[in-house]
């Protein structure tokens, strides 16, 4: 009987390599070692980019199984694919001779399993030329190792998937794809995810309480850095606590954060803070964990702006970083030791985690009376749209927003300055039209 498991396997690509652990595919003639492969050269993405690209391997794994036996020309296999993961395998009657019982996609969703499959089959064109496939001279090809590099020559022949990936070329408006993905509606989401400022200060002071006279310090100082800091929740567990230094002067906290693995070791002994981390404490950076590993966070791949690869905090208002260091003072008191240079512990002592976290966030909101939903502005998130949304109050313009934000792109910094739709009605009856 054809099937298809993934289980977590630890793979080395050879003896001088590392072991990593990783996600694998296995069919009745084992495991599909090019797609092992394949991840080991990615390993560097993120764990939810290698998670979703072995689902997108698996969906057509399960695919070719299904139409293992029909005499279907490769073109048509590819698109029967496409339209399987985009309407679902549901007939009107809701029946399904296929067994696959797959349900509708989003368009994104569609789009971007495509373009993982898309460079899996680039890779194993890669791997095995670009004629027609062929047994390996060392080894015979199994079943599905042969199904899945005639994916890739028919991907390759008809340039079946993706044509919004291509390189732009003098043939870009002559030719178009055989099989595309479907279209995308153009959608401008109405900015409804900040958190309500008039509800700050008591969802701060009140919310993170362990006692009444004993307030989770941690907790209000990460709050801290994504309200008036603007970083995202997952940056803010990457932080060394020698990351944070205070200006004599002023009084004012500076913080930067770091690449979680690349960035400046604080110990001039060590190069890297993956070196530092392995050799002195036996960790690995957070974001190379697996995603259900309690030490998980992830890493957006921010701008980097000094040459030790880390960005600074720009806290807005300013006053708020005098807060910050005021804030840091009473949590260092109270700290638990520690053999781990994170800042954020929980209360015996371990890194905090995303999603302890995320459990004293939703109390502390219930505590005081707020609604848990980013639909409300009630997420950890809302505070980064906030603390956008504030800069262009006060009348930054979107360059400056996005330095302040650690885009890339200015683009990227849009969505957190539209206004909502009751404010500009607001403003058309303040204007009288």
């Amino acid at each position: 009987m054809d099937y298809v498991i993934k289980r977590q396997v630890r793979y080395s690509a050879n003896s001088y390599s590392n072991v990593i652990a990783v996600q694998a595919l296995f069919t009745e003639q084992g495991v599909l070692i090019s797609l092992l492969r394949f991840i080991y050269l990615n390993r560097r993405k993120s764990q939810s980019w290698q998670e979703r690209c072995v689902f997108a391997a698996e969906l057509l794994l399960r695919f070719l199984l299904f139409k293992s036996d029909d005499a279907i020309s490769g073109t048509a296999l590819l698109q029967a694919f496409v339209d399987a993961i985009c309407f679902g395998t549901l007939d009107s009657n809701n029946e399904d001779a296929s067994g696959l019982f797959w349900r509708p996609r989003s368009s994104d969703d569609v789009s971007f399993l495509l373009s993982l499959i898309n460079r899996y089959c680039d890779y194993l064109d890669s791997q095995h030329g670009t004629g027609l496939p062929k047994l390996s001279p060392l080894r015979k090809t199994t079943y599905v190792e042969e199904k899945l590099l005639w994916c890739a020559y028919y991907k390759r022949a008809s340039s079946a998937f993706l044509n919004h990936l291509s390189k732009h070329s003098k043939f870009q408006f002559t030719k178009t794809r055989v099989i595309e993905p479907p279209s995308r509606e153009l959608l401008a989401v109405e900015s409804v995810y900040r958190f309500p400022e008039s509800e700050f200060k008591n969802f701060l002071i009140n919310g993170f309480r362990r006692t009444i006279n004993d307030s989770d310090y941690a907790s209000q100082l990460i709050v801290f850095l994504m309200h008036f800091g603007g970083l995202r929740l997952s940056e803010c567990f990457h932080i060394y606590t020698s990351d944070i230094s205070i200006d004599r002067k002023t009084g004012h906290a500076l913080v930067k954060v770091f690449h979680p693995s690349a960035g400046k070791s604080p110990d001039p002994a060590f190069s890297t803070r993956r070196e530092l981390l392995n050799i002195r404490y036996g960790l690995k950076p957070r974001n190379e964990y697996p995603r259900t590993h309690r030490l998980y966070s992830g890493w957006k791949s921010p701008l980097l702006t000094n040459r030790d690869l880390s960005f600074s905090v720009f806290f807005y208002p300013l006053s708020a970083a005098r807060e910050f260091a005021k804030l840091l003072q009473l949590y260092l008191y109270q700290r638990s030791s520690t053999d781990h240079p994170y800042l954020f512990t929980n209360y015996v002592g371990q890194p905090e985690s995303r999603k302890n976290f995320i459990k004293k966030y939703q109390n502390a909101l219930s505590t005081v009376g707020l609604e848990i939903g980013k639909h409300v502005g009630g997420s950890p998130h809302s505070h980064r749209h906030s603390f956008g949304y504030r800069l262009a109050e006060a009348g930054f313009n979107l360059s400056e927003i996005s330095k302040a934000m650690h885009h890339k792109s200015p683009d990227s910094s849009r969505v957190y300055i539209k206004p909502r739709d009751s404010e500009i009605r607001a403003k058309l009856r303040e204007l009288g039209l």
